[in-house]
């Protein structure tokens, strides 16, 4: 049965070690966020397709009676940020891979030590422990992971990995430069990863882009969470720089427009698709550091798209998909409180750079920002790009815990967000049904997995294989062209999802397109 249930706590990830090491955590009389912290950098060591220490992160925090906390880790563009450049070079968009200037400061480690020190009860070097032992000693190689490394080049996988060839499924693979990073942080804190080697080998990799002050500045802020009421629950996300009031537009547009309690109905999938759209057309013009969250999601900007949408036919929008470099883990306690932390390189295996003597990979979520002359997002020195990642806490109005949930998957996760809460909300699935159920998302020729909102191109729905007859048979009917993509397709995002009962239990599952992901609890 993919669904687990327990009375003491529980944690979902996509890597059963990772699930295991924040087990332990709750075993040892630790809390969601020991159990987080020590998954999270699990997941660093044994999925370095999708997250790492060079990574950034995000998590909202939900502790019984008080309004859940979200933590925005991600990095900023360092001091050598120079948008000129990059246009005088006839760069129209911001590089993908293979360059310095898609990196900004990773903010995974700030995000990690910054929850431990608000609400941490183990020492850190216990929480860290199992990521340092299994960095050290090895670890089994993933499907995933093995099957990831065969698009990194020769050079990448010897600094990464201590060999040129792609990694085998099941091999025990050692990443004694991540051990020795994780220990320096264990013992000094961010001192040891921003001002000790790493950070000397992210000067010398950088080539000027990044200066010793952009590493002494912290990455990480705490602030409120950003809410709405939907679904007869109240959703909490992180406010932006993340694309999280993606999930809550949607999922108010969604109620609004009454999609129906059954997956089978033909109208489910078609009006999930319309809300997602009417959500998330204008992102690329509105998303942005400074931008306002409760603006973004308020009655007044979401009301009229919501009538928009019309039962027999597309609305005229232009939108547009592929798989992300994303990971979530998700935790709950026994006193209720909960963690939804998201962890990410960007792209796989994120810019492909790695800092040689630590075989750490540097992300690429500087492709979030424009190149356009006086966007609000415009690649400058100190500024943060978009971010796709999208942690996502539900409660009631009194603040007690009901759900704690999130993806991979770039452009996708507020999508595939969107279709998970309407199978447990809405027509009361399972954690584990609603997660092995075929899913759909908005999809482009341009299989980068995050310009899904760029208007250029008509849209297309891309189903997963298994999706009930009525979705294609529906979508066509009313204007969509319809692609089919086999089970598992990494696309279709990766998600853990935790619920608490009526009776006080933890029920919780693990994707099982990951592959090697678990839910565990006590």
């Amino acid at each position: 049965m993919l669904t687990r249930c327990a009375a003491g706590g529980a944690v979902a990830a996509a890597n059963h070690l990772a699930s295991a090491a924040g087990l332990a955590m709750l075993e040892r009389g630790g809390n969601a966020v020991d159990a987080a912290i020590a998954a999270g950098a699990v997941m660093a060591v044994t999925s370095p397709h999708m997250c790492g220490l060079g990574g950034d992160l995000f998590a909202v925090i939900a502790r019984s009676g008080a309004p859940p906390e979200a933590l925005n880790a991600s990095g900023r563009a360092g001091a050598g940020a120079d948008p000129d450049r990059l246009r005088a070079a006839g760069m129209a968009g911001m590089p993908f891979q293979h360059d310095v200037r898609a990196v900004t400061v990773p903010g995974c480690v700030d995000g990690l030590l910054a929850l431990h020190e608000r609400y941490g009860s183990l020492e850190v070097s216990e929480v860290l422990a199992s990521a340092h032992r299994l960095a050290a000693d090895g670890f089994p190689v993933s499907p995933t992971l093995a099957d990831q490394s065969s698009a990194l080049g020769e050079a990448a996988r010897r600094r990464a990995f201590g060999q040129p060839d792609p990694l085998v499924r099941g091999r025990r693979l050692r990443l004694p430069g991540v051990a020795r990073a994780i220990a320096a942080i264990a013992e000094s804190g961010r001192a040891g990863f921003y001002e000790g080697a790493v950070g000397r080998e992210l000067l010398a990799v950088g080539g000027g882009e990044f200066t010793e002050g952009d590493l002494v500045r912290a990455n990480a802020d705490w602030s409120e969470g950003l809410s709405i009421a939907a679904f007869g629950h109240r959703l909490w996300t992180a406010p932006p720089n993340s694309q999280g009031y993606l999930a809550l537009a949607g999922a108010w547009i969604a109620h609004a427009v009454a999609v129906p309690e059954d997956p089978a109905d033909e109208r489910w999938a078609f009006l999930l698709v319309e809300a997602a759209r009417q959500a998330a057309f204008d992102r690329v013009a509105v998303l942005h550091e400074g931008a306002d969250g409760e603006q973004l999601i308020s009655e007044a900007r979401l009301g009229p798209r919501a009538a928009a949408v019309r039962d027999q036919a597309s609305i005229d929008l232009a939108d547009a998909y592929g798989g992300g470099g994303t990971t979530c883990v998700c935790t709950v306690d026994g006193d209720r409180s909960g963690v939804s932390l998201i962890m990410s390189n960007g792209a796989d295996f994120g810019s492909h750079l790695v800092l040689p003597e630590h075989g750490i990979f540097l992300h690429n979520r500087g492709i979030g920002f424009s190149l356009q002359a006086g966007h609000p997002a415009e690649y400058g020195p100190g500024r943060r790009p978009p971010h796709t990642l999208t942690p996502l806490v539900l409660t009631d109005e009194q603040h007690a815990l009901d759900t704690v949930l999130g993806t991979m998957g770039a452009d996708a996760q507020p999508q595939v967000l969107l279709q998970l809460m309407a199978r447990v909300l809405l027509h009361g699935e399972e954690p584990g049904d609603a997660l092995r159920a075929p899913r759909w998302v908005l999809a482009r020729e341009r299989l980068t997995g995050f310009h899904v909102w760029e208007l250029d191109e008509p849209p297309i729905v891309k189903l997963e294989q298994g999706a009930p007859a009525t979705w294609k048979d529906g979508l066509l009917r009313r204007g969509y062209q319809i692609a089919e993509a086999p089970p598992g397709d990494q696309a279709f995002g990766q998600a853990q999802l935790i619920r608490v009962t009526d009776e006080g239990l933890f029920c919780g599952a693990a994707d099982p397109r990951s592959g090697d992901g678990a839910c565990v609890g006590r």
